[in-house]
Parts: structure tokens; C-alpha cells; sequence
């Protein structure tokens, strides 16, 4: 059973693997593919260096910087992520809440 915290953020990060992301996922109606990996492995390495999730404009920087400026974008993001990209790609990848969020 996942341990959600209220605002629905994976409790504990170790717990986190890649059957959680897919239950995560299926929470946020997200349907995984290989760009949403693609992310995931982007926001769990910027977790790691800074030690806190990204907002949506530190988030656009950092994929633009390691992807290009054809994923670094709002627009590209949005059509993943239909939501919050910066919130549903944090909870998908068992991260906290972002920083500077609602």
C-alpha cells in the first residue's frame, strides 16, 4: 500500500521504484511512455544535486539545459503532465511537494 502524505506526495522517497511511479501515475491519469521517463530520471537527478523538488521555472531550466529547448518548455510539459507538470512529474517520481507550489 502506498503511504501518501495529505497533499498525496509519496511519505518516504526510498520508497519509491518504478511499480510506485506506475501506481502514482495511474493516481495522477497519467499513462507513462518513454518521454515521461525520460523526466522522471531528470527530476530524481535535480532532487539528488539540490536536495528539494523543482517549481515549474527551475524545472523548464533544468530540462532545457539537459534535453534541449524542444522539451524545455511549458507547452511541451503540459502535454505530458495536463495538470501541473512541476507537481504531478514530483509526485509520479515519489518526490516532495515542490518548493514555491500551491
Amino acid at each position: 500500500m502506498l503511504r501518501l502524505d495529505d497533499d498525496g506526495y509519496l511519505e518516504h522517497l526510498t520508497d519509491w521504484d518504478k511499480d510506485v511511479a506506475e501506481n502514482l501515475a495511474e493516481l495522477e491519469q497519467v499513462n507513462l511512455l518513454a518521454p515521461h521517463w525520460e523526466l522522471i530520471h531528470l527530476v530524481r537527478e535535480y532532487y539528488i544535486e539540490f536536495e528539494h523538488a523543482p517549481s515549474m521555472r527551475p524545472l523548464v531550466t533544468w530540462i532545457k539545459r539537459h534535453l534541449g529547448q524542444e522539451k524545455g518548455n511549458s507547452r511541451y510539459l503540459h502535454r505530458l503532465f495536463k495538470v501541473s507538470p512541476a507537481k504531478q512529474l514530483a509526485r509520479i517520481s515519489g518526490l516532495p511537494k515542490p518548493t514555491k507550489c500551491l
